[in-house]
Parts: C-alpha cells; structure tokens; sequence
C-alpha cells in the first residue's frame, strides 16, 4: 500500500508525520508542496501536510499519526495497554496545542528576523512557562517522554521542544525547560535512522522554503502547517 505525504521538509508537522511513516517502515513517497501550492480538495484548509491514502486523502499531522499507527502496529507508536496509549495521546495534545502552538506565536521574530509586539511577548512568555510546567508534570523521560519505551509522544517531542527552547532563548534569553537535558535527549532519538534523516532533510530544505518565501513575499512566520 503506497502513500503519498504531501508538504515541505522545513515544517515541524511535515516531520511529524515523516518520522512516523519512517518508524512504521512505511511505503510512502514525498512530494514537496509549499502552502500555495497545496490541494485544497485533500487539505480543505489549505495546511500542510497531508497523506493521499488509497482510501482518500487524509489532513493534520496527528491524524496521519494516528493512522499510521493503526495501519502498521507493530510499529509500537502507542502501547497496547489502552490507558498508556491515553497518557502517549495526552502528551502529544500537550506538544502540539500548548507548547509549539504558543510559541508559533513568536517565530516571526525568533526565526526569521521579524518583529512581535512586547504585549504578545508578555502574553506568550507567561503562557508557555505555565505550559511548560505542565509537561514536565506529565513527561517521564525515563528515557522516553512517556516511559521506559518509544512512542508517539517522542515525535512530537522531538519535533517541537527544540522549536519552543528556542523562542525562549532568542526572546527571553531564558532556558524555559529550566534544567532539563534536552541536548542528550535529542542526540538519544537522532541516533535513530528514521530521526537522523528527517534531520538530515530538514536542514536540507530549509533553502527552499526560503525561497518559497520570498518569492511569494509572505511572512514565514505562520506556514500552514498543523
């Protein structure tokens, strides 16, 4: 069974659903789309990405997720005890909607030189520390964000703490994961083959998306991206 994930390799979610075909051994192929570019008639919001299943195409990087996992199981992403599996769900509602999502508020200026108002930095600022505790409630990092073993919870992880650490240095100049040993944590999933090369290709596509950018003179603050 062939897919087909549509978007561009600069994007956090694009890498999500990437890393978890790749930790499925899926049979997929990629095909880079910049937000401009995208069907409409398989991403009704026009975000990327999205997976073209022999079934029909499917939008959101947690539901290609959730996919594939149920189509390949014995890729493990979500323990078989049902409650384990709600606590892995859990963690990655956290990443996705109250840490990377808040902190998307910020990229303009964090990433690309841009600027935000000192209200939204104020405002963000108290959300994400707030957040960020939060997790670290529900995170174990024993070695894994969820536990002894790797889950979906670290494809998330993997794809949006480096992103909310950096806001916090470049806008604050603050480590917002306090003590955390992210670097080790980080090394640990990149030694993975399917994390070192979504790595490799991430870094690679970062000129295109730039200037996908300035060719469609649009602020690369806020890709479609979900």
């Amino acid at each position: 069974m062939t897919l087909s994930l549509y978007g561009f390799n600069a994007s956090n979610y694009y890498n999500k659903s990437k890393l978890a075909l790749l930790e499925a051994g899926a049979d997929f192929t990629e095909h880079q789309v910049f937000p401009s570019a995208i069907d409409r008639s398989s991403s009704p919001l026009g975000k990327a990405p999205y997976l073209v299943t022999p079934h029909g195409p499917l939008s959101e990087s947690q539901v290609i997720v959730e996919y594939v996992a149920q189509t390949h199981p014995a890729a493990k992403l979500y323990p078989s005890d049902p409650f384990e599996a709600a606590k892995v769900r859990e963690l990655c509602a956290y990443l996705d909607t109250y840490l990377e999502l808040v902190a998307r508020r910020l990229y303009a200026e964090a990433l690309f030189g841009g600027k935000v108002s000192d209200g939204l930095k104020e405002m963000t600022r108290k959300e994400l520390v707030n957040n960020v505790k939060a997790f670290r409630q529900l995170a174990k990092f024993s070695p894994f964000v969820a536990g002894d073993n790797f889950s979906a919870a670290d494809i998330s992880a993997y794809t949006h703490l480096p992103m909310v650490r950096t806001v916090g240095k470049r806008i604050y100049g603050e480590e917002l994961f306090g003590d955390f040993d992210l670097k080790n944590y980080l090394a640990m999933l990149t030694a993975r083959p399917a994390f070192a090369k979504t790595a490799a290709d991430a870094a690679a596509g970062i000129a295109d998306f730039m200037a996908y950018v300035q060719v469609a003179n649009r602020p690369p603050s806020t890709p479609a991206a979900a």
